[in-house]
């Protein structure tokens, strides 16, 4: 039972995580194998400058042994 929680800086249209929800569905039924019916999609925005202290400390910095894509900018980028 997959659940993807994706974070992103605020700004895309409700149609454009939508779309998104269904790519990151399609692409875990895929990878995994298991029915869609099985998958969860979340997604949580952040103002920019909330970024770092909420999302890049916690989720990424403090969490590097289950990042499988670190991201090509640190903390005071």
């Amino acid at each position: 039972m997959p659940h993807v929680i994706l974070k992103m800086v605020e700004g895309r249209t409700e149609e454009q995580k939508q779309m998104l929800a269904d790519a990151l569905t399609k692409a875990v039924t895929e990878s995994l194998g298991c029915n869609e019916d099985l998958v969860s999609v979340g997604i949580e925005d952040f103002k920019d400058e909330e970024w770092t202290a909420k999302v890049y400390v916690p989720d990424i910095q403090q969490r590097v042994g289950t990042i499988y894509k670190m991201p090509g900018y640190g903390p005071e980028d």
